[in-house]
């Protein structure tokens, strides 16, 4: 993935084996997180289950050198993640279901913005975290196409691609922070993801209330005046663009009944 900067703004190189990341000259990054497939066993359906050691690699606060001011200045910071390929048994590779922490300097759980670079993603999420989840959809997204969780939601993000890795990138409110009790406590999100055949299936989670399940592809957004182009390269042109997802009290009117 040499060509990340033509294609997604930014000069860096995503590595599979061991998963990670490594950035240009012009890029600065930390080193990357790794999450084990024994970190986030209790976020699992079957928590015994087997699969790859490391399940995936994460960096927050990725930028261009000379971006690093405007971002701080506007609560914004940008990451990235990558998957390994394969299964957690009968699950496809996914995150840890959660919610965002509230920000203090927003006092919003703040929303999310994915893009997907490599790979096809499945961003699952749900109104609430409660007993009735309410509105559940699986937004199935492929290379170029970007996803908006709203403020308050549950939410996770899964591969589809078993046979191949998957990564992306998503711009986030500076004060990021996840809230794992409420979904581990229902023993996971609303709907459990299975491999079957090749295939991604659901399975609802008894310990919600029943609801229904909406399978949907993305949309543009443009409401929030999201483009085509690439997430990061529509910061470096108009820098105040994703400023509601730092504050999302902004754009409070579009939240209402919003439809992924």
């Amino acid at each position: 993935m040499a060509d990340m900067k033509a294609k997604y703004g930014l000069n860096m190189t995503i590595h599979h084996q061991p998963l990670g990341f490594s950035y240009g000259e012009d890029v600065i990054g930390p080193m990357p997180e790794v999450r084990t497939l024994d970190q986030i066993r209790a976020s699992l359906r079957n928590p015994e289950c087997s699969g790859p050691d490391v399940v995936y690699a994460i960096a927050m606060d990725v930028a261009r050198l000379q971006d690093r001011e405007e971002l701080q200045k506007r609560m914004l910071l940008f990451g990235v993640v990558t998957y390994a390929a394969g299964q957690l048994g009968d699950e496809p590779v996914r995150s840890q279901g959660h919610i965002h922490r509230i920000s203090q300097h927003s006092g919003w759980s703040p929303p999310e913005l994915y893009e997907i670079w490599q790979g096809k993603a499945i961003v699952y999420m749900q109104e609430f975290v409660e007993d009735d989840p309410g509105r559940c959809f699986a937004v199935i997204a492929g290379p170029g196409e970007k996803v908006l969780v709203p403020p308050g939601w549950g939410h996770a993000t899964i591969s589809a691609s078993v046979d191949e890795p998957l990564t992306f990138g998503a711009w986030c409110d500076r004060e990021y922070g996840f809230e794992y009790d409420a979904v581990r406590a229902h023993k996971g999100l609303a709907w459990y993801p299975l491999v079957q055949d090749g295939h991604i299936v659901w399975q609802h989670n008894a310990h919600y209330m029943p609801g229904r399940l909406q399978a949907i592809t993305p949309r543009r957004y443009s409401e929030f005046g999201i483009t085509d182009e690439p997430i990061y390269q529509q910061f470096i042109d108009d820098p105040a663009r994703f400023q509601f997802i730092s504050k999302p009290d902004r754009t409070a009117g579009l939240w209402r009944n919003f439809h992924p």
